[in-house]
């Protein structure tokens, strides 16, 4: 068995993208959606709800399975690059689209948030049953990471995944919306919970809500929308409780499978506070920091004309050193 360790990353970052927040934003203004053939699937849950699935034109082989981030989706540069790139690289992945991730709204209350692990464990068990002997892998970004981080600690030896890798995880919840309430990352929780505010009004235009909305202009930073929307809606007591149960950091000593984290220093989500130290690191897990790369960014290569996603690379090197 491995030991626990944190290396320095291999990254390079491009010359002409210097900085946290052109790192993370490049992707989303330059980078161009790339054309692949996607097959879609949804999966019924077992509460009457359903998720939506994304497969690539890859029929055979192990499956890598692509957890992505808050408000993500198929339509997110780092989704649709990874797939189109493990497509031309000959493996099989699928995508799959947490509750009201897809464009269409779940069907229950209950919607999806950075400690769900249950349609996690869904999907793992049903890939394990329709794909028997088949190699499963799985990669989480950003919130995806987190819960996948912990599934992964919760489910401990008792998964069928082969190995894993996280990108840019929050490990404390609390920390980055403190971290997100300040400077320039105030950008970032805008967008994101104006996203959050039409979602939640799209969902409730035809039906009652649990929760009031009357107030819902006013919850203007993470924790004050998690608290108020959040939390109600999954079970929870409060932001506060939200936060503490739902932080994948304490779960990561108890990941039994091969996993690679890779994060940035300058992440402009968090604090380097929230990193994990190596004694809080399975046996298994591997975490890889940079100083430079922001959230989700990477962005290498020698030139404007020629971006490079550096991610992608690192995935599929690792992925393919486990493959048998």
């Amino acid at each position: 068995m491995s030991t626990a360790k944190i290396a320095e990353s291999r990254f390079e970052p491009a010359w002409w993208v210097p900085g946290p927040h052109l790192q993370t934003v490049f992707p989303y203004l330059f980078r161009r959606k790339p054309d692949i053939d996607l097959q879609s699937q949804r999966l019924e849950l077992i509460d009457g709800d359903f998720v939506d699935l994304c497969w690539n034109n890859v029929s055979t082989g192990p499956i890598v399975v692509i957890f992505h981030g808050l408000e993500g989706s198929i339509n997110s540069p780092y989704a649709s690059g990874l797939m189109s790139t493990l497509e031309k690289s000959g493996i099989r992945c699928v995508l799959m689209h947490f509750r009201g991730c897809s464009g269409e709204s779940n069907r229950l209350d209950r919607s999806y948030h950075s400690g769900d692990t249950g349609d996690i464990g869904f999907l793992m068990d049903f890939l394990s049953r329709d794909y028997p002997d088949t190699q499963i892998f799985a990669v989480g970004f950003s919130l995806g990471g987190n819960a996948l981080l912990k599934y992964l600690g919760e489910s401990a030896s008792n998964t069928p995944v082969t190995a894993a890798i996280a990108v840019s995880v929050p490990y404390l919840l609390y920390d980055c919306a403190v971290r997100l309430s300040s400077g320039l990352s105030k950008l970032y929780q805008w967008w994101l919970i104006k996203s959050l505010k039409n979602k939640i009004r799209d969902k409730y235009s035809t039906r009652e809500s649990p929760v009031n909305l009357a107030d819902l202009d006013e919850l203007n930073t993470f924790y004050k929308f998690d608290d108020k929307i959040t939390s109600p809606l999954n079970g929870f007591k409060n932001a506060d409780d939200y936060y503490e149960k739902s932080s994948c950091r304490q779960y990561l000593a108890t990941v039994s499978v091969p996993t690679l984290l890779i994060h940035a220093t300058n992440d402009p989500f968090m604090t380097p506070s929230i990193i994990p130290d190596k004694n809080e690191l399975s046996p298994t897990t591997q975490l890889e920091l940079s100083d430079k790369g922001g959230h989700v960014g990477f962005i290498s290569g020698k030139v404007p004309w020629q971006p490079e996603y550096w991610l992608e690379k690192r995935i599929i090197e690792f992925i393919s050193s486990k493959i048998t």
